[in-house]
C-alpha cells in the first residue's frame, strides 16, 4: 500500500473541488505545473499495423531493472483493432501483478494489456506527486501504439490498491486518452486538472483491512460524483482483493 497512500488519502484531493476558494498565485502555478506533469502525449496510431500480433505474454523491453509486460489475447476480432487496458500493480508489485486481475477478461473479451511497472517502490502519485511513472507510462504507450492497432475510442486504464489510486489520478489527467477507469479497491484520488470525461468504475470489498471502505471507496466516490464524474460504484463482502465477477463486471462496463 505504501505511506504515500495514506499521506494521499488524508489530502484526498481532487483540485477545482466546491469549497476549495480561491488559490493562491504560487499554489495556481503549482498546480499547472503538477498538470502538466500528469499528462500523456501518446496517442493510438495506424490500425493495420500489427494485426497479427504473436498472442501471450511479451516484455516490453525499454530497459532497466523494472520494466513492464505486454499481453496479447489468444481470442482477437479479425481485422478489428483491440481495446487496450493499461493495468497498474499495487505497492511492492510488478508488472504480473498489474496484469493478475484481467487476464481471464483478456483472453475472453480480446483485450490487449500493457503492465508497466512503477520506477520505484509505487507510483510516484501515490507518493506526491507526478515525475517519471508518467514518462515511463508515456514511453510504454507509444511502443504499444507503434507495434499493434488500438481502438483509440477502447483505451482504458485500470489498477488494484496503489494502482487504483493511481489509476484514478491518471485517468481523470487524461480523460482525453482513457475512455474509462477501473479502481479497484482504491485509497484516494489525486488528479492534475481534468481533461475529457472518463467513466470510472470503482470497487471495495467490505471487510478490506488494508485500505477500510469507510476511509477510502465511501468518502471518495460521492467526492467524485459531486465533480460531476458518471461513478459506478461496487461494494462486496470480502477483503483486499480483486473477485472474479467484480473483474468481469467492470470490464464489461468499460466496453459496453
Amino acid at each position: 500500500m505504501g505511506a504515500g497512500t495514506f499521506a494521499g488519502l488524508a489530502a484526498c484531493r481532487l483540485p477545482g473541488g466546491p469549497g476549495t476558494g480561491e488559490p493562491r498565485a504560487a499554489d495556481r502555478k503549482e498546480d499547472d505545473d503538477m498538470a502538466e506533469r500528469g499528462r500523456l502525449n501518446a496517442r493510438p496510431g495506424d490500425h493495420r499495423v500489427a494485426m497479427t500480433a504473436t498472442p501471450g505474454l511479451q516484455t516490453l523491453g525499454l530497459g532497466g531493472a523494472r520494466d513492464g509486460l505486454v499481453y496479447v489475447p489468444r481470442v482477437r476480432q479479425e481485422g478489428e483493432p483491440s481495446a487496450l487496458v493499461v493495468a497498474l500493480h499495487g505497492a511492492g508489485g510488478d508488472a504480473r501483478g498489474g496484469l493478475a486481475p484481467l487476464m481471464a477478461q483478456a483472453d475472453e473479451t480480446g483485450l490487449l494489456l500493457l503492465a508497466p511497472e512503477s520506477r520505484g517502490r509505487t507510483w510516484d502519485g501515490v507518493l506526491g506527486g507526478f515525475g517519471p511513472d508518467v514518462e515511463f507510462v508515456d514511453r510504454a504507450l507509444t511502443q504499444v501504439f507503434e507495434r499493434h492497432a488500438v481502438d483509440p475510442d477502447r483505451v482504458l486504464v485500470a489498477g488494484f490498491s496503489d494502482g487504483a489510486s493511481y489509476a484514478l489520478s491518471l485517468g481523470i489527467t487524461n480523460g482525453d486518452l482513457f475512455k474509462a477507469v477501473i479502481a479497484f479497491s482504491p485509497g484516494f484520488a489525486a488528479p492534475g486538472r481534468s481533461r475529457g470525461s472518463p467513466g470510472l468504475f470503482i470497487s471495495h470489498g467490505t471487510a478490506d483491512p488494508v485500505l477500510p471502505i469507510d476511509r477510502t471507496s465511501r468518502r471518495l466516490v460521492p467526492r467524485l460524483r459531486g465533480e460531476g464524474h458518471e461513478v459506478r460504484f461496487e461494494e462486496f463482502e470480502g477483503g483486499h482483493v480483486v473477485p472474479a465477477e467484480i473483474s468481469r463486471a467492470a470490464v464489461s462496463w468499460a466496453l459496453g
